[in-house]
Formats: C-alpha cells, sequence, structure tokens
C-alpha cells in the first residue's frame, strides 16, 4: 500500500521494524551505533535529559549515573547519522505524580533538548516516555510539542496486536512499543519479530536497553549482531528509527499530496 511505502520510502517494504534503545548507557550505545553503521543502518537512541548531571541519581538497580553518557556524546552520534530523541527529564513514572508536575517534567526535558541537541526539531521529535508508562492527558499535552509520543502499546492498541498501524497522515501521533526483562530479551525479540514478518505488515517498535548486563531487559551484543545481519536479507522489511519513519510519511505525503 501507499502508506507502508511512504513509511519505509520504498512501495516494496510492507513491514517496518524500529529498535528503540533507551536511557544512554555510554558503552552500550557505542557499541549499538558501531553494529549498525556496519550494515548500514541508523540506531534510534532516547537519552534521560538530565542522566549526565550530579543531580542524577540511581533510578533503579538498572539506570545508574556512572553509567550514562552526555551530550557530547548524544551530538556525536548524531553527527554519525543517528536518531537521539528524549526520554524524559529525570526518568519519572509520570503517571504516578500530578499531572501539573508531570507536565512541567516533559516542559523541562523538552526545553533541555532543544538548548543541548544538535539540530533538535520540536517538529520532528518523538517524546518516550519512562516506563513507558502515559495516559491520555500526558499524551495530549505532549503532541502539542513533538511529533509523536511513544508509550507502551499494552494499553492502547486493540487485540494486543504488536504492529502499530502506519500513520496516514503528519499529525502528532502516539506509537506503541513493547519490551521484555529484566532478563535477556533475545527469546522475546525473536519471536515477536518471527510473529510480526508472518503478519500482513505494519510497525513494530521494540524498546531495548543495553547489552548483555547493562540495563533492564538487555539484548546480547552477538544475538543482535547475527539478527540484523538476518533481516537485512528479508526484502519485504525495513529497519529505521522511529523519527526517520514519520519524516518519510511527511515527505510522501507532501510528494503524493496526500
Amino acid at each position: 500500500s501507499l502508506a507502508l511505502g511512504v513509511g519505509c520510502s520504498d512501495p516494496t517494504k510492507t513491514h517496518i521494524i524500529t529498535f528503540s534503545f533507551d536511557d544512554g548507557f555510554k558503552k552500550s550505545f557505542y557499541r549499538a551505533a558501531e553494529i549498525h553503521e556496519n550494515y548500514g543502518l541508523k540506531a534510534c537512541f532516547n537519552v534521560i535529559a538530565s542522566g549526565h548531571l550530579p543531580t542524577f541519581k540511581a533510578i533503579d538497580p538498572y539506570i545508574l549515573p556512572e553509567l550514562l553518557g552526555n551530550f557530547n556524546d548524544w551530538n556525536h552520534f548524531v553527527s554519525r547519522g543517528h536518531e537521539v530523541m528524549p526520554h524524559t527529564w529525570e526518568h519519572l513514572n509520570l503517571t504516578k505524580i500530578p499531572l501539573d508536575q508531570a507536565k512541567t517534567n516533559i516542559d523541562k526535558c523538552l526545553d533541555y533538548f532543544e538548548k543541548k541537541l544538535d539540530g533538535y526539531k520540536a517538529e520532528e521529535a518523538v517524546y518516550n516516555y519512562a516506563f513507558n508508562a502515559s495516559n491520555k492527558e500526558l499524551d495530549d499535552f505532549v503532541m502539542t510539542r513533538v511529533w509523536a509520543a511513544r508509550t507502551g502499546g499494552w494499553w492502547f492498541m486493540k487485540d494486543q496486536q504488536m504492529a502499530n498501524p502506519i500513520p496516514m497522515d503528519t499529525k502528532p501521533v502516539r506509537i506503541g512499543c513493547w519490551a521484555d526483562g529484566p532478563g535477556l530479551c533475545d527469546t522475546y525479540l525473536e519471536k515477536g519479530i518471527n510473529d510480526f514478518l508472518a503478519s500482513e505488515g505494519g510497525w513494530l517498535i521494540f524498546n531495548l536497553h543495553g547489552f548483555d548486563t547493562e540495563g533492564w531487559g538487555p539484548v546480547s551484543t552477538k544475538y543482535y549482531d547475527n539478527l540484523l545481519k538476518r533481516l537485512l536479507d528479508i526484502k519485504h522489511l525495513a529497519i529505521l528509527p522511529a523519527g526517520e519513519v514519520l519524516k518519510n510519511i511527511s515527505a510522501g505525503m507532501s510528494t503524493y499530496g496526500h
């Protein structure tokens, strides 16, 4: 269909997968960038805005300040062609604090990205919730400032389908992702991808974190490297960062008059 082709910049692609890496683990993110570059792909990174600041405290046993990079790293990735997007100000579950406080937190994050991230454009940004936790009030607010809100797919997608439909226009959109942890997520990824590839298509977003032992629900480096290698052989599949999918849709809408 046209919508799928537009989303991938290639009408022969019926399936899109986004591997969306959260938090900002310095060691893992540099490794992810290298692996993606080896296959001619762009990585999709989502980082905690205040993760590099002295005020940032450990969130849990997985998100530790000493493991996180800073905006010199994030701008370096941007210069290499990778995508870097906001993953909250301080990794709070915004559904568990007052709405006004949550909105202030979102504004603080997005304002910081506008100041610190090279080439950041609000109209092309994807806001990625901590813990993939949101609600309609939060989503409605976020989408006044950015292009997309990425949240947990399980709380709003129908029939437990893991794949998002490809957005049919360029207005702000809510997109659902899927994750598994706290141990290695290799088996979960394999099953989800195989089920998706057997389906009619759409846009599947996996929320990943670090490699091997880093982060909640890590993916093993060897498995991920081999996975990308295998997936590149599938002619009807595209592997793209989330913002890239939306930009392709936007370009296609203007090109085709939709």
